[in-house]
C-alpha cells in the first residue's frame, strides 16, 4: 500500500504577497497590465499593505506607460476612497476620470479575472518561504503580460466589450 505524502511547514507566517494591479484596455491597441508589488517578510515596522499613495503612483505609471487620458474604474477598497486620494483625483479631472464600481461586484471588474489567473497559477506550489512565493507570482503575472488575449479573455468574462 501507498504512503500519502506528507509536506511539513512552519506553523507561523514568514509574510505575505500583495500585489495592486490595472487591467488596461484602449480600442485599437493590445490590452495591457501594469501592476505594482510588495513583498512584507513581517518585519517590525514594515508596511503590510499598499498605501494611498502607492495606488496614486500605479495611476501615474498607468498614464506615462499608456500616454493619454486614463478612465479608472476601481472598487471600493476602503485605501482607493481616503480622502488624499480623492483630493488627488479631483486635483487630475483634466486626464483622470474615476468611476466606482458597486459595493461588492467581483463579477463586473476585469482584474478579478487576472487574480484568478494568477491564483491557478500557483495553486499547487509549496513555496520554500516568502521570496520563493514573490518569484512564482511575479513570474506569473509577467507570463499574463505578455499574453494580452488572457487580458482581452477577463474584459469578456466581466461581460464588457471594446469598440474599435
Amino acid at each position: 500500500m501507498g504512503c500519502t505524502p506528507v509536506v511539513r511547514v512552519r506553523g507561523r507566517g514568514s509574510g505575505r504577497v500583495s500585489i495592486a494591479g490595472m487591467a488596461c484596455y484602449k480600442a485599437g491597441q493590445r490590452s495591457r497590465m501594469i501592476y505594482g508589488f510588495r513583498v512584507h517578510r513581517g518585519r517590525k515596522g514594515e508596511r503590510k499593505a499598499f498605501t494611498w499613495q502607492d495606488y496614486r503612483d500605479l495611476i501615474l505609471r498607468a498614464r506615462i506607460q499608456l500616454g493619454g487620458p486614463i478612465v479608472l474604474v476601481r472598487d471600493n477598497l476602503s485605501t482607493h476612497l481616503m480622502p488624499p486620494m480623492r483630493e488627488f483625483i479631483a486635483a487630475n479631472q483634466d486626464w483622470l476620470t474615476v468611476f466606482q464600481l458597486p459595493s461588492y461586484a467581483p463579477d463586473l471588474n476585469p482584474q478579478e479575472g487576472i487574480w484568478a489567473l494568477v491564483k491557478r497559477g500557483i495553486g499547487n506550489l509549496a513555496a520554500a518561504n516568502v521570496d520563493h512565493l514573490a518569484k512564482t507570482v511575479r513570474t506569473r503575472l509577467k507570463k499574463i503580460q505578455y499574453r494580452p488575449h488572457l487580458i482581452d479573455g477577463c474584459l469578456a468574462q466581466a461581460g464588457l466589450v471594446m469598440n474599435d
